[in-house]
């Protein structure tokens, strides 16, 4: 055999080779290729069993796949639960957020919000801590609370927000307690007077109230001192 003959049978079998690599490239896609129906199905099973990556990859594929399916609406929102389920509160947030947006008349609305806000009050931490998720969270129970009047997460809203009130103020009292410890006083007795004038119900109000009379006790020493 030549080497022009050998050649020409090379690119032969090589063309043939990548015709089947296609071929079974197409076979594999087409086998792969699931319906609307039969991906919400699979991703309700996985969601109900507790596999909640499962359920994000096929509700996911349904949003990417299927946009005008019927399924969609439901797959966007369930997204959003599996993600907050499987405790990625960032990003649940952000797919309740767009949920929200793309359906902003939809009677999921308040359960929506409601999540939004737990998606915030999930990540609270403790007083001598940042509470910028702790207003965050207290933002949206206020904002449903407000919109839907009726729904029956208000309830529940109103509860959640009046915890973040209390760890607002237990914040509020871990600084004053701070600074009264260091004897900047004044700085103190700010932070006092804060909880005293914002969160007047809740159990913190009489501790402030004791800690602002021993400020200013202290204050009076200094001077007379």
């Amino acid at each position: 055999m030549t080497i022009r003959k050998f050649i020409c049978l090379f690119r032969s079998l090589f063309v043939l080779y990548l015709a089947f690599l296609f071929c079974a490239g197409c076979a594999t896609t087409k086998l792969d290729e699931k319906t609307a129906d039969e991906l919400m199905e699979e991703g309700v099973t996985y969601f109900d069993k507790g596999y909640y990556q499962g359920a994000i990859d096929s509700f996911q594929k349904i949003i990417d796949r299927y946009p005008y399916s019927k399924h969609c609406i439901d797959a966007e929102l369930k997204l959003a639960d599996a993600l907050y389920l499987k405790e990625k509160y960032d990003e649940a947030f952000n797919a309740y957020n767009e949920f929200q947006r793309l359906h902003p008349k939809n009677s999921n609305i308040p359960y929506v919000i409601f999540r939004k806000g737990m998606c915030h009050f999930k990540q609270v931490s403790t007083t001598d801590r940042d509470q910028s998720h702790t207003l965050l969270a207290r933002e949206e129970f206020e904002r449903l609370i407000k919109n839907f009047p009726q729904s029956e997460y208000t309830d529940r809203a109103q509860w959640k927000m009046r915890e973040c009130y209390m760890i607002l103020a237990e914040s509020e009292l871990y600084v004053g307690h701070f600074y009264f410890k260091n004897q900047k006083y004044e700085a103190a007795m700010a932070r006092y007077r804060y909880v005293l004038e914002n969160y007047p119900d809740l159990g913190q109000y009489h501790e402030a109230l004791e800690y602002l009379g021993k400020c200013k006790e202290m204050l009076a020493q200094e001077k007379n001192g």
